[in-house]
């Protein structure tokens, strides 16, 4: 997708810090060691200059200085990594296998992550029957978890950053509940991330943007 071009020299990231889809391409953006003009929004007061180059309104939206816009929080990942990848998170090895484990995270899990999180939108099932359906993509990671210290490797992945934000949301809901859950492996794995310095900056607070406002870089 083209667009007029940015008038910054840094490429341009509308964010919303709590979505788990932002949160992933920040830290993509952050293990690529890539530097962003950040722009902090709130969903329900979208700023016209975001909607003008991604009229489907979504966060994050990356537009790069010659104007390409990228609209998918995957592709900000692969965009950046694709740049700069010194942990080797695009590892051939298991690029496959991350991608398939991401699908299922975005076209399986997601969905019963939302019902079980907002179970009052979805009165067709109890919340305690939309845990039982998003369990078994813990169970999976669970299973994962007990041959390596990554998902997929003894080493980051593309995987880990991609697939995190979401279980870290689906704890929060009772995080009670999830740590007396019987998966070890993954609360030790959500805890290592959730402690990671590169999520903690991934997670910091900024003001939102407003046009005219002075540049916040983004520094990976």
């Amino acid at each position: 997708m083209q667009t007029n071009t940015v008038t910054s020299s840094l490429p341009c990231l509308y964010s919303f810090r709590r979505c788990p889809y932002a949160m992933r391409a920040r830290l993509g953006l952050l293990f690529a060691n890539t530097e962003v003009e950040l722009r902090e929004i709130i969903l329900k007061n979208k700023p016209p200059e975001m909607l003008a180059i991604s009229p489907k309104g979504t966060v994050p939206v990356l537009q790069l200085p010659d104007g390409t816009v990228i609209e998918e929080s995957r592709e900000i990942m692969r965009w950046a990594l694709g740049h700069n990848d010194p942990q080797r998170l695009l590892d051939k090895k298991v690029l496959e296998q991350a991608g398939v484990l991401i699908d299922k995270n975005d076209n399986e899990f997601k969905h019963w992550l939302d019902r079980y999180k907002y179970a009052d939108r979805y009165p067709e099932g109890t919340q305690a029957e939309y845990k039982e359906q998003g369990e078994m993509f813990l169970q999976a990671l669970e299973s994962l978890l007990t041959k390596n210290t990554y998902l997929l490797a003894e080493r980051v992945s593309i995987a880990d950053i991609g697939i995190m934000p979401f279980v870290r949301q689906f704890a929060h809901v009772d995080r009670e509940t999830f740590y007396s859950l019987p998966y070890p492996n993954l609360q030790r794995w959500l805890q290592y991330w959730l402690e990671h310095p590169l999520f903690v900056q991934a997670m910091t607070k900024y003001p939102l943007w407003q046009e005219g406002d002075e540049v916040v870089v983004f520094a990976g």
